[in-house]
Formats: structure tokens, C-alpha cells, sequence
């Protein structure tokens, strides 16, 4: 390429690069809405399924342990039938499950429904993602993330409103009819601009790696989320717990030994994408009970409305919708460690003051807590999904978003798990038949505390990790990412050579 031709070139990369990451955040947009209306509506579907409302939770965990146990199999589905065909696929089984939830006439279809959807969300979210970072340059990578997840946090904003408008004024089957036209729209738009990316020699899918890896997860988050509940009994809960430890355990060996993975466990060795695994898990368990504890608090414990509830929930999202535009600033000045370390315990102080929250507190006061704390914990999220990628050669980038989304989604379903098992906990100390106020300040204290141990692993990182796409200098001790030892990325024999220099 000429150098004359080369500003032109970088403007229309940019403009695919916004109008790729706007088609994806569409998606998630879809995801995202569903997840924050549903939240708010839980208290009115309880009722009318006759269920107890901390039982509700399973609407929301069994998604998003469907999310987990699928996405696994996205990368080597994008890279075998193209990622354009398997993320409009994924848009039409989302769509699906919707109209099978509001259809759903008894809890139990509820949460298989629920099931459905996950099958769908668990290919949109990590191809979608995969997508960006095949096409995106790393230094442009702060800015891709901050398109796509800005029309992404329009969801959550308009949500928690829009599900309390429904679930006052209409009925709540309708709060999962919105994503039908979105759907259709998101199709449409898909087959117009996504282009198919795809490896050219994917390697052998690992089908026993899914099912072990997936045993492992369902029967650990169905076992925590009715641990000392009475869902089910407590044998039969310590019999999943079992099970999945099991699970766990025949999945390590069976990774140790196979060629490539369903989930490459090696890429921890990567010390960023360590780091932010495991610091981003326990400060996704706090902030992914958030969505469960907040609305039942608002309506069981302050005695408000659906739709007053949705009026103030959706406070938090349009904190995290300003933050987006001045990521990577912050991070270009304070770079990732001093961001994740110091935002991260302002941003936990501000989760566990949510405790405090009473209904004499003036709305302002609401409003200015709720703001601020989404704000900051946008920018850890921003923080925490980019850095993940800083040292993925990208022949990996496919293992990486599998592995990552898998465990973002597990956290966040240990998040509304711990919730509950907090609320019912404090509920079952105080003797009380639903939750109290002093029930929800209990849970909201405790999941605070668990987020914590973030911190601690946000200390091991380097002064300058992640310079490279922060803009902040880098230390030249550092040693580049190709040299990590990481799994080759295919048993083909034209793929197994591991990454170069320039990678």
C-alpha cells in the first residue's frame, strides 16, 4: 500500500470497524434489554406463576448457565461455518426463545425457554466480539470495545423503565415480545454488512471437552443456586455439587491430553488474560447480583411500584452509558493497573453503600448513588474485557473469546446465585416469610465483600501492562506475547506451528 493511499485506507478501516462494532452491539442490545426487563418484571411473574420471589431467580441464572455451557463451542462454530452464518443463526434462536418465554404458561417451560435463549446468546455474544478483534488493530481496540458497548448500554437504560411500564400497564408476556422486531432487524442487518470470517482448516471439534466441560458447570451453578434453599433437597444439591467437581476434574485430564480444547486452560499462562480472568470473576460476582437484588429490593423492601422500580434501576446503566466515551482516556493516563486497583475499590465502596439505601432517602440521593456506581463499574468492565486481549496472538483470538466469555457468564451467574443465597439466608436468620429491608442491605453486603478479592489479584499486574493499548509507555524488559507458551492453535499441520514475532 502507498503511503498516499494509506489516511484513506485507515478512514474506511475505521468506519467498517464502527459500523461492524454498532451491527454486534445491536445484538447485545437485544441481550441485554431482555436481561434488564426481566429483572424488573420478576416480582409481578412470581405472582402469577405462584412461586417465591427469590425462587425467580432460576429465570435468570438458567440463561445465563445456558450461556455458559454453550459458548465454549462458538469459536470452532465461527471458524467451521463462518462467523456471519452462525451469528445470524444465533439472532434467529434468541428471537425464538423469546416468543417461547411469552408464551410460557407455568414456571417450568419459563426456565427451559430461558435455555433457549442462552443457546442463542452464547453465539452472539463471543462471535460478535471475535469479529472485532480479527479485524480491529490492538492499538484501536479500547475505542472498538467503547462502540460496541455503547449502543449495548442502551438496554440497560431503557429496560428497567420499559419493564416496569409493562408489567403495570399490560402484561408481562410482552416484556419478552419487544425482541421480535429487534430480532428481525438484527438479521437483516447482519446478512447486509457482517462479513464471514472464518478459519480456512478449523481443527476436529473436541465434543467430549463440551460435554465434560458443560456437565461441570450445569451441575455446579444447579447445585449452588438451591444450596440451602428448598428447591431442592439439600442431598440432591450436594449430589450436583459432586457431580460437577467430577465433571470438573475428567474435563482437566481430558485437556491435558487433546490437541485443542474446547477450552484452552494454557491461555492463563498469559499473565494480562490471567489476571483479568481472575480479578474480573469475583468483581463480576458482586456487580452480576446487582440486576436480581436490586429491583426486589426497590419493590418487596422500599414497597414501590414495577414501574417505580423500573424508574430508578435503570439509574445504574446510564451511569455506565456516560462512562464509555472517556474509557480510554482514563486509561491512557493512569493505564490499566492504577485503573482496575483504585477505580475498583471506589467503585466496590459505592456497591456496598447500595446497603444502606432506604426509601426516605431523597431520589437525588438514589439517583447519585445508583449513577456513580455504574459509572465506575462500567469502566472496570471496559477495563477488565480489553486488557484480557492484550498478549492473544491472534491465531488464539478464537480459543481466548471462547474461554473468556465462558467465564465472564459463569461469574455473572454466580453473582445472582450468591445474591440469592445471601437474601434467603439473611430472610431464614431473621425468620422472616419474605425478604425485609434489612434482608436485602445483608445480601448486598455480602456479595460487596466476595467482589473484593479482586483487588487482590488486580495488584499483580505490571506497572504497564497492557501499554500497547492504553498508548502509555512500555517497558522494553517486557517479553512480547508470542513468546508465552500457549497451546498450538490446530492440530492441522499447517496451523500448528506456533505464532510469530508479528502475530
Amino acid at each position: 500500500m502507498t503511503e498516499t493511499a494509506s489516511p484513506s485506507a485507515a478512514l474506511q478501516a475505521r468506519r467498517r470497524m464502527r459500523l461492524t462494532a454498532v451491527i454486534v452491539a445491536s445484538a447485545l442490545f437485544m441481550q441485554n434489554l431482555d436481561s434488564t426487563v426481566i429483572a424488573t418484571a420478576l416480582p409481578t411473574m412470581a405472582r402469577a406463576f405462584g412461586v417465591d420471589p427469590v425462587h425467580m431467580s432460576a429465570a435468570l441464572t438458567s440463561y445465563l448457565l445456558s450461556l455458559a455451557v454453550f459458548i465454549p463451542a462458538s469459536g470452532w462454530m465461527a471458524d467451521r461455518f463462518g462467523a456471519k452464518q452462525v451469528f445470524r443463526a444465533a439472532i434467529g434462536v434468541f428471537t425464538l426463545g423469546s416468543v417461547a418465554c411469552g408464551l410460557a404458561s407455568h414456571f417450568a417451560p419459563l426456565v427451559l425457554a430461558r435455555v433457549l435463549q442462552g443457546m442463542g446468546g452464547a453465539m452472539m455474544v463471543p462471535i460478535g466480539r471475535l469479529v472485532l478483534l480479527r479485524t480491529v488493530a490492538k492499538s484501536e481496540l479500547v475505542a472498538a470495545m467503547a462502540w460496541l458497548a455503547v449502543p449495548a448500554m442502551v438496554g440497560p437504560v431503557i429496560g428497567p423503565p420499559l419493564g416496569g411500564f409493562i408489567v403495570s400497564y399490560t402484561s408481562w408476556r410482552w416484556i419478552f415480545g419487544i425482541n421480535v422486531p429487534i430480532g428481525l432487524l438484527g438479521i437483516a442487518a447482519v446478512s447486509l454488512f457482517i462479513p464471514d470470517i472464518r478459519e480456512e482448516r478449523p481443527g476436529p471439534f473436541d465434543f467430549f471437552g463440551l460435554l465434560w466441560s458443560g456437565l461441570a458447570l450445569a451441575s455446579l451453578m444447579a447445585g449452588l443456586e438451591n444450596v440451602g434453599r428448598s428447591v431442592l433437597p439439600l442431598s440432591a444439591s450436594l449430589g450436583l455439587l459432586a457431580a460437577g467437581l467430577a465433571s470438573g476434574l475428567l474435563y482437566l485430564r481430558h485437556a491435558a491430553r487433546h490437541p485443542a480444547p474446547v477450552l484452552d486452560l494454557t491461555l492463563f499462562r498469559i499473565p494480562t488474560f490471567g489476571i483479568s480472568v481472575a480479578s474480573g470473576t469475583f468483581f463480576r460476582i458482586g456487580i452480576g447480583a446487582v440486576p436480581f437484588l436490586l429491583p426486589l429490593m426497590i419493590q418487596l423492601g422500599f414497597g414501590r411500584s414495577a414501574a417505580a422500580s423500573g424508574a430508578i434501576t435503570f439509574a445504574a446503566a446510564a451511569g455506565a452509558l456516560v462512562m464509555k466515551p472517556v474509557a480510554q482516556r482514563v486509561l491512557r493516563r493512569f493505564g490499566f493497573r492504577t485503573t482496575l486497583l483504585w477505580n475498583g475499590v471506589v467503585a466496590l465502596l459505592l456497591l456496598g453503600a447500595t446497603a444502606a439505601m432506604r426509601p426516605s432517602w431523597p431520589l437525588p440521593a438514589i439517583y447519585g448513588l445508583l449513577l456513580s456506581g455504574g459509572f465506575l463499574r462500567s469502566l472496570q468492565f471496559t477495563a477488565y474485557n480489553t486488557l484480557a486481549y492484550a498478549d492473544i496472538p491472534r491465531p488464539r483470538m478464537s480459543a481466548a473469546t471462547s474461554l473468556y466469555s465462558t467465564i465472564q457468564q459463569v461469574s455473572l451467574s454466580l453473582g445472582v446465585a450468591c445474591g440469592a443465597i445471601a437474601l434467603d439466608a439473611a430472610r431464614r436468620a431473621g425468620g422472616h416469610p419474605l425478604p425485609t429491608l434489612g434482608d436485602f442491605s445483608a445480601a448486598f453486603l455480602a456479595v460487596t465483600a466476595l467482589s473484593a478479592l479482586s483487588l487482590i489479584f488486580a495488584a499483580r499486574l505490571e506497572a504497564d501492562a497492557g501499554a500497547e493499548l492504553s498508548g502509555q509507555p512500555r517497558r522494553l524488559s517486557r517479553p512480547p506475547a508470542s513468546s508465552y507458551p500457549v497451546r498450538a492453535p490446530s492440530p492441522a499441520p499447517s496451523l500448528s506451528a506456533p505464532p510469530q514475532e508479528g502475530d
